[in-house]
């Protein structure tokens, strides 16, 4: 054991001992991690001037043998496997199935039962091989598509295109993968050329309408050949775009980290590998914190801009980056600057991003044609947006409050750190100081976060109890329960969700359900996610507080969850009590839809005592239920979703008199929707008095701008209106008794 290892292992383990004090069942939570945090650390203490193909070999080993001995439910890597892991890689790489040919398949089907062995210690030849391919196919790919892009296209040719990529094979050879991207670029210009007829037949119909129409007059009228290049031009645009920017941001080792996904994700979907960089975008997402310049980029045909610059900040304080500078390079320090022309805004985030106290310098273009290089120092920024909100509804007499969670984030890193449970109770706290008579919280759209954080948060409706039961590959289980007394908000309570809500969002709405202490509204089901997962770095850290590590770390699953009742919900999700209709409710984003996800399942039930009331939730759900599934625009609503799920499979048309027939069936029914769906009258809804300053005072007036955007948001959700509506049947009966 070298020195530096020795060091950093005692102040781990020093580190370690304190939180165990201080958090006894995080550490529990935690105990598979801290072994693989031991192997792959010490698995890494080598050479930094190893060679690039020691370096994967040693990582794809090591993440490998720690998907086999530390997964929840590890499958075992063989020729089956290896044979996954093949067509999985072929998919990641080329999901349109337009750059392979057949024949480049066949060639590779050498490997389809070798990975295994390559992922055991054998030398790897399988992902070189294809990257290799996918290089050469790709500038080959580049050249058709300005072969294509040059020549005008005739939209009056009966032809259609597939655009299931699922429902097709791979080109069988070079004439054929012609065609299939003659057929791409075509249906692209169709779209934007059948756009643009449109446009211009409205401009004229105002015109002939009226002679005074300011706009109308300023409109030019042009031939439907014209509008045939101006459509091409905008697709060559946005393709050359998309190439400028893979060509700068694809490379070997993107592709390398998409092979290694391409194995973990095999195990569970869950289970991914996070390169160096991800990792602390990973981290900085889960905590709201960040070390940046404060200021929010956006993109524009000139590049990568400034889009508004945070008051405090690094950029705000220097004075000299100003909205709609374009950032033309990006340096660490004294470093060699990066050219981000052509680079996707994510892309050159992660570039300014990084260290507390580092520099970053940038290039910037100023709107007179200028060139400045600005020097920073990155600053802890907030991501305060990104945190739990409130807002207060008023309907008649009665005021609801209703709180928006967007993450169960969680800053443990630091001892400010913001904490979605600490946030939620002081938006609680607001509301009840706005004397609100029932709170709505809102957890649609929310994938998840801190195990932790909902247990805390689930105990500011109950008064002590168990809230979640996880249990390990061992099958040994654990109870994790709120052990504090008392209880933050007795009211009558509502919880909406939709089939993105995953993971503690599933908890919180799982045990809300199980202690029958409020009512769960939106879509049939949540996502179905109940597995746990912790993060397994892989060599030193890069910074102080090891967000960031050299090789990077894997996001394993280690555990399951299970409700009070012990019912999982991994791949059922959490059924609502209420069931409001839902535009993305026949879409395959669920849980269930992934063939890696693990399998449902159920333990012994841990002893609870349900909420009592003098309302009955079931009575209420009942009766909510008969009501929405009689409704003739429910009834519409449903029979139109699946009109349109079924057009999923349907051929895209390449004449434009189908074309614009097909769109315009389309758009009536997505538009007779889209009115079902909406809100006649808008509601209410204002900010608590306490955030007045944020929401009308703000000195970043984009955010405030933000803030007030969303207030208009939430005033004309349906969704949140029928949730208001379904908190009438309690009114008569708020008298809550919290105990059996």
């Amino acid at each position: 054991m070298n020195s530096q290892f020795a060091l950093f292992l005692n102040l781990f383990m020093n580190t370690i001992m304190t939180y165990v004090k201080q958090n006894k069942w995080k550490f529990l939570a935690t105990l598979v991690l801290v072994g693989g945090l031991f192997f792959a650390f010490n698995t890494f203490q080598k050479d930094a001037s190893e060679s690039l193909e020691l370096r994967h070999r040693k990582l794809l080993t090591t993440i490998g043998h720690l998907l086999e001995s530390e997964h929840y439910n590890p499958r075992k890597i063989d020729d089956s496997f290896s044979n996954e892991v093949f067509d999985g890689y072929l998919k990641a790489l080329d999901p349109e199935k337009n750059m392979f040919i057949q024949s480049d398949i066949d060639s590779l089907a050498q490997f389809k039962k070798s990975i295994d062995d390559e992922i055991h210690g054998s030398k790897i030849e399988f992902q070189p091989a294809v990257s290799s391919m996918y290089d050469r196919r790709y500038k080959e790919v580049k050249q058709i598509f300005e072969s294509i892009i040059k020549i005008p296209f005739d939209f009056n040719i009966d032809d259609s295109i597939k655009l299931d990529a699922d429902s097709i094979n791979y080109a069988l050879n070079i004439n054929d993968r012609y065609t299939r991207w003659y057929k791409i670029i075509k249906y692209k210009c169709l779209e934007r050329y059948a756009t643009l007829i449109e446009e211009r037949n409205t401009h004229t119909k105002n015109k002939a309408d009226s002679s005074t129409l300011k706009s109308a007059d300023k409109f030019v009228y042009k031939s439907d050949a014209e509008l045939e290049v101006e459509a091409r031009n905008t697709i060559a645009k946005s393709y050359r775009k998309r190439f400028e920017s893979q060509d700068k941001t694809f490379n070997e080792e993107k592709k390398f980290d998409l092979f290694l996904n391409a194995i973990t994700g095999l195990m569970d979907p869950h289970t991914d590998y996070f390169a160096p960089v991800e990792k602390r975008s990973f981290t900085e997402q889960m905590s709201g914190v960040i070390y940046g310049i404060g200021a929010q980029l956006g993109a524009d045909d000139n590049g990568v801009k400034i889009a508004s610059v945070q008051p405090g900040g690094p950029a705000w304080k220097s004075g000299q980056l100003l909205v709609n500078d374009v950032i033309t390079k990006i340096a660490q320090g004294n470093q060699e600057p990066v050219d981000i022309a052509g680079y996707e805004v994510t892309d050159a985030v992660k570039l300014i991003r990084g260290d507390l106290g580092t520099e970053v310098r940038l290039t910037v273009k100023k709107p007179d044609g200028s060139i400045k290089i600005i020097a920073l120092i990155r600053e802890k920024i907030v991501l305060d947006e990104g945190y739990a909100r409130s807002a207060v509804i008023t309907k008649g007499n009665e005021k609801i409050g209703y709180i928006l969670l967007p993450d169960f984030y969680a800053d443990f890193e630091r001892e400010d750190g913001h904490r979605c449970s600490k946030d939620v109770a002081e938006e609680v706290k607001k509301l009840k100081a706005e004397k609100v008579s029932s709170i709505i919280i809102d957890v649609r759209y929310n994938g998840g976060g801190s195990l932790y954080e909902v247990v805390q948060m689930v105990g500011l409706f109950i008064d002590k109890g168990p809230v979640v039961q996880i249990r390990d590959k061992e099958g040994r289980s654990q109870i994790l329960a709120d052990e504090t007394p008392g209880i933050l908000y007795d009211g009558p309570l509502v919880v909406m969700v939709n089939e993105f809500s995953a993971s503690a969002s599933e908890i919180f709405a799982g045990a809300i359900q199980d202690y029958k202490r409020g009512i769960i509204v939106g879509s049939t089901s949540t996502y179905g996610k109940g597995t746990v997962q912790r993060n397994v770095a892989f060599g030193k850290p890069m910074d102080s507080l090891g967000i960031q590590t050299e090789y990077g770390a894997v996001k394993l699953t280690f555990q399951k969850f299970y409700r009070v009742t012990g019912s999982s919900t991994q791949k059922k999700g959490v059924v609502s009590d209420v069931v409001f209709p839902d535009e993305f409710e026949l879409l395959k984003y669920r849980e269930k839809d992934n063939p890696a996800a693990l399998n449902w399942d159920v333990i012994q039930t841990a002893p609870f005592q349900p909420w009592v009331s003098n309302y009955n939730i079931a009575k209420i759900a009942l009766a909510a239920n008969k009501k929405i599934e009689t409704d003739t625009n429910t009834v519409r609503f449903k029979n139109n979703l699946k009109w349109i799920s079924a057009q999923m499979d349907h051929p895209a048309y390449l004449k434009l008199d189908r074309y614009l027939q097909y769109k315009k069936q389309v758009q009536s029914v997505i538009q007779q929707n889209e009115g079902i769906l909406k809100l006649n009258k808008l509601m209410q809804v204002d900010a608590a008095k306490s955030d007045n300053d944020k929401f009308y005072n703000n000195p970043d007036k984009p955010k405030q701008d933000r803030y007030q955007a969303w207030l208009k948001m939430v005033a004309k959700d349906i969704q949140i209106n029928e949730s208001i509506n379904l908190l009438s049947s309690f009114a008569p009966l708020n008298s809550v008794v919290k105990k059996s």
